[in-house]
């Protein structure tokens, strides 16, 4: 043990930071923060060069219908993969892949070339990126940082998301395409991207976590090898199924109808959706740090779905809001809610999975939870349409509570999280 692991008693560094003792975790976390404002920026933009092209929730929801297909096909081969392939090679791919796609929407934007279809296309091509890079990024961190830290990463990058992809990244860009255009703000999103690609490239090359007496199998054999343990583990199987039904009833009003919500209904423009979104990233930030700065809850599947199901309802206070501060209190208690159990979720997918399974349960995780995401994104315009923007985000708020009892219910998770602590 070295100098850099132990420091004393009254110089501790806070939890959620001691991960910065290694410099491998130091240079990931840049590119990280490079790469999620990026993001951030990229999905206001995204969402004002649709309007601008006079598009409506149903030209937003095709766009983001690409992206969320472009994500779903290829989810279960990225597991795969990530348990073979060296995992900094294929965040590499994604990140280049993201670069380039920014950049020519960019380029398109400002020279007034854009067309719809473009931009489903280029949705499409970074979200089938994205369907690689979770599954890689949780298999490796394992390799970078040790056990111990692990809950301490999941906490900070449970802040790093929302403050800067959720808060900062959004803000700057309804600040950029207020003062500019879209094509302004697609432009930054783009050299961030670049940016983040450059420090995720200083990382340190690490093996693939496998035993080395395993006997080569087939990617098939692989993909039913993770296939088998998650229906075989009932608070995984259980906890899965509710995040996609939760996912499609909230991912559509949050991605689709809110700026309409916001433009409509409120008279808001990108600077209004910008504040939404904003107090969304911080009250993920703050929901995150909470939880990752206190013990592993003894009854930790039963808190973690039930803060996910009752979280949804600031959606229904979304649904009745007159005025723009009351969209910004209910996303900033929202976010806490949605991101604070994601911080549970991460260590318990890290403690309670077997090392060489992890990369393909991550896959799985990412493929269950956003299985209906496509059609979500797809019903959220037509579906408004027909019942109202207001009922909608009702509707939204209201369902997942009755979702998660059910899931805890019926897989009897307060008996296997006394069967299995985490403290």
């Amino acid at each position: 043990m070295t100098d850099t692991d132990v420091t004393p008693q009254g110089s501790r560094l806070p939890r959620a930071l001691t991960p910065f003792r290694h410099s491998a975790y130091r240079r990931l976390a840049i590119a990280l923060v490079l790469a999620t404002f990026a993001g951030g920026v990229w999905v206001v933009g995204l969402v004002w060069e649709v309007i601008r092209l006079g598009g409506g929730p149903a030209q937003l929801s095709l766009v983001s219908t690409a992206s969320a297909v472009g994500v779903l096909l290829p989810a279960l081969l990225g597991g795969v993969v990530a348990d073979r392939v060296p995992q900094k090679v294929i965040l590499l791919g994604v990140a280049m892949t993201e670069v380039a796609c920014m950049g020519l929407v960019a380029v398109f934007s400002v020279t007034d070339l854009t067309r719809l279809w473009q931009l489903a296309v280029v949705g499409f091509a970074i979200g089938a990126a994205m369907a690689f890079y979770y599954p890689a990024y949780s298999a490796w961190l394992p390799a970078l940082v040790p056990e111990e830290d692990l809950l301490a990463v999941n906490g900070f990058e449970g802040m790093i998301r929302p403050t800067i992809g959720q808060a900062l990244g959004p803000a700057v860009a309804g600040v950029v395409v207020g003062a500019a255009s879209p094509g302004a703000a697609l432009s930054v999103a783009a050299l961030s991207s670049l940016a983040g690609l450059v420090a995720l490239a200083t990382v340190p090359l690490t093996p693939v976590r496998r035993d080395t007496d395993q006997p080569a199998t087939s990617m098939l054999h692989d993909l039913r090898e993770g296939f088998g343990y998650m229906v075989r583990t009932p608070w995984l199987l259980a906890t899965l199924l509710f995040a996609s039904l939760m996912v499609f009833l909230i991912m559509g009003p949050l991605e689709v109808l809110l700026p309409f919500l916001i433009k409509d209904k409120l008279g808001g423009g990108p600077g209004d959706h910008a504040l939404v979104l904003a107090a969304f990233g911080v009250g993920g930030a703050v929901g995150s740090m909470t939880v990752a700065s206190l013990r592993m809850p003894r009854r930790y599947l039963t808190w973690m779905n039930l803060m996910w199901g009752l979280g949804c309802l600031p959606f229904a206070v979304m649904g009745i809001a007159t005025e723009i501060w009351m969209l910004v209190v209910a996303a900033f208690v929202l976010g806490a809610f949605f991101s604070a159990p994601m911080v549970i979720w991460g260590t318990l997918l890290q403690r309670r999975v077997p090392p060489h399974l992890l990369g393909r349960v991550a896959s799985l995780d990412f493929f269950v939870s956003i299985s209906l995401m496509p059609i979500s994104m797809a019903l959220a315009g037509p579906v408004s349409e027909a019942i109202g923007l207001r009922t909608t985000f009702l509707i939204a708020g209201t369902l997942p509570a009755v979702a998660a009892a059910v899931a805890i219910i019926a897989a009897k998770l307060p008996q296997d999280e006394i069967a299995h602590p985490l403290d």
